[in-house]
């Protein structure tokens, strides 16, 4: 009976403990899985991939920009000084031509015919004037036996005759210079516009419809405006040498050439409070036309070891221009900054950064303060851009 209930007492012993065993075991277990996966569901801290550039010292051009308008440096309207039919154009529409080259030739025969007759009439004078020398001469030699009458009269006559030479002189010369003026020739050097005649024509000098135009080119000027209270700066900058003046395209993208400030206009115009500006451009490639409507950029000073950042790093906020900078554990910073200039994609910054820092030009909408960043590495080969994960 001993031996049996001892038995008994292990078995029911053993059956409790693999009891407790079995339910530890799928209580804990379960508890331990369900922990596992709140791991796995939890979110994992990842850096945001951002692109950067560096905050850098540099000299930086202050441009002051505008709208100007293209105009030859000199324009003339070609017109004729003689009345006469046209026999000849020898220039061609939108050529270039140079000064003294023949453009129009009037029907000379009339002023060469006024020529010839001046000439001769000269001619017949000198004649005369060689008789009335010879009178004189014999008057005087006969002394007494010709009374002084005779010898006053004779040397009027060749005063008169030689005064008559002089005026002879001058109507050949008037001859001769309406004969040159039926060739017309260009006064200046330049580009010839649409002709306003053609071969046959009969033109006056009287009417006010001329020839044709040229509007000379090279150099070429173009006529721009500016704020008045930018006229001490300008007038700084025009008395220390002629600022550069760069024309561009309408849309600001395309440079098409540099020239320099030559004068400023010696009144501002008070409807606008603005001030006519006039800049000189070689032009030897043609790329300004007169007429032509183009962007200008003024450099009237150069701001040495500028704090410079590109544009993309600064951001607009309700409190005022901010950017985001990069600290030494890969987290952004949000500065806030004072910007007044930019042009081409840079910006000065007078506050807020310090060269050799790095700020955020890309991803700022995915950032906020004290997020952990990655930058990225641009390269010209898509396949090798380098993502370097801080």
């Amino acid at each position: 009976m001993s031996k049996s209930r001892t038995i008994s007492w292990v078995l029911m012993a053993a059956a409790v403990a693999g009891l407790g065993y079995f339910g530890w075991q799928k209580y804990y277990g379960q508890e331990a899985s369900a922990q596992a996966d709140a791991q796995k569901r939890a979110p994992v801290r990842t850096a945001v991939p951002v692109k950067i550039a560096p905050v850098e010292k540099a000299d930086f051009p202050v441009f002051l920009t505008g709208l100007g308008t293209v105009q030859g440096f000199n324009t003339v309207v070609v017109r004729t000084r003689v009345d006469g039919q046209i026999n000849k154009i020898a220039f061609q529409e939108g050529q270039f031509v140079k000064e003294g080259d023949t453009l129009v030739e009037i029907d000379p025969r009339p002023f060469q015919a006024a020529l010839d007759q001046a000439t001769a009439k000269k001619a017949q004078d000198e004649a005369n004037l060689a008789n009335a020398n010879l009178d004189l001469q014999r008057y005087t030699k006969l002394g007494e036996f010709a009374t002084r009458q005779q010898t006053d009269t004779q040397r009027s006559t060749v005063a008169q005759l030689t005064a008559q030479i002089q005026a002879d002189a001058a109507a050949i010369y008037n001859a001769q210079t309406q004969l040159d003026y039926a060739t017309v020739k260009a006064p200046i050097s330049g580009v010839v516009g649409l002709r306003q005649v053609d071969i046959g024509n009969i033109v006056n000098a009287a009417t006010q419809t001329g020839i044709v135009s040229i509007a000379q080119i090279e150099p070429i000027a173009v006529i721009f405006t500016a704020p008045e209270d930018q006229l001490p700066d300008i007038k700084a900058a025009l008395a220390a040498s002629p600022p550069k003046t760069i024309a561009l395209s309408t849309d600001g993208k395309r440079v098409l050439s540099t020239g320099t400030l030559s004068l400023i206009n010696n009144q501002v115009d008070t409807t606008s409070g603005t001030i006519r500006l006039k800049a000189v451009f070689d032009n030897k490639d043609h790329a300004l036309w007169p007429g032509q409507s183009v962007s200008t950029r003024l450099l009237i000073t150069t701001l040495k070891d500028a704090t410079v950042v590109p544009d993309d790093a600064i951001q607009h906020g309700t409190d005022g221009l901010y950017a985001f900078a990069v600290t030494p554990e890969n987290k952004a910073e949000l500065r806030k900054i004072k910007s007044t200039r930019s042009i081409d994609g840079r910006s000065v910054v007078d506050e807020g950064l310090s060269p050799g820092e790095q700020v955020i030009t890309a991803g700022q909408y995915k950032v906020q303060p004290g997020t952990l960043v990655s930058t990225a590495v641009a390269s010209s080969d898509p396949a090798q851009a380098k993502v370097t994960q801080e």
